[in-house]
């Protein structure tokens, strides 16, 4: 079967409304202790690191030297970024204000330069073959579940509402459907620059990991279980990647 524009945009807006689903576990989060807000940040930053991880490794199959260039921009630019976002100048973020706000704008940058990536390898894929592109529109999507809930365990805890968190996390992956329709019109060009996007935004999740998520954690809970729960997310995100793929 031959790929359209159509099926492309389709599968790629799929795998981008699967990150809403991510939330849905919160609803059962009420009036959370500052120790389950700790974890929580724990358990997001074990999610992303594995994910990272996963970003470098797809990256280095179309080339090592442009995924480590990759790494080195999304370091540059999350620090600069962080760098432009005093406290006092940066928008509420639904219910969120200062460093609330910070954390969120930040998360949800990185997720969505995340975003940008995968939504070219949907892209190039459907450039190959409809049912090879079928399966990794599928295998993102799937990946993209823990990815939103990543990010509402950093919205709700804070007092955001789990469905404004559901419609953050779609959000930083609307690059997904919008990306995925120039990458599979012209593969040629997008395949070479993949690597580039797949490694920053790796780069920009390890800095997201250990200069905010990481620290806050250990504000709030013991660093046993914090260690604890960052190694059980790494270990659970990269027997899941195995599994979808």
């Amino acid at each position: 079967m031959d790929s359209t524009v159509f099926t492309v945009f389709l599968y790629a807006s799929l795998t981008a409304l699967a990150t809403g689903i991510g939330a849905l576990p919160l609803y059962l989060m009420r009036d959370v202790p500052d120790r389950w807000v700790g974890l929580g940040n724990a358990m997001a930053a074990g999610l992303m690191l594995s994910a990272s991880f996963n970003l470098v490794f797809e990256g280095i199959h179309y080339g090592m030297p442009r995924t480590t260039i990759g790494v080195l921009l999304g370091l540059g630019g999350i620090v600069v970024s962080r760098t432009l976002l005093p406290e006092n100048k940066v928008p509420s973020v639904g219910d969120l204000a200062g460093a609330g706000a910070i954390k969120a704008v930040l998360i949800i940058g990185v997720m969505t330069v995340h975003s940008f990536a995968e939504g070219i390898g949907v892209g190039v894929s459907f450039g190959e073959t409809s049912e090879f592109g079928a399966f990794i529109s599928l295998a993102i999507a799937v990946h993209n579940i823990p990815e939103g809930l990543a990010i509402s365990l950093i919205l709700v805890p804070r007092g955001e509402a789990v469905w404004q968190a559901a419609l953050w996390s779609i959000f930083s992956s609307l690059p997904q459907p919008l990306m995925a329709v120039p990458a599979f019109l012209f593969v040629e060009w997008f395949q070479p620059v993949l690597p580039v996007g797949l490694g920053v935004a790796a780069g920009a999740m390890i800095w997201m990991v250990f200069s905010e998520l990481v620290p806050e954690a250990l504000e709030k809970s013991s660093p046993n279980a914090v260690a604890v729960a960052v190694t059980i997310a790494v270990a659970a995100m990269m027997a899941f990647q195995v599994v979808i793929h």
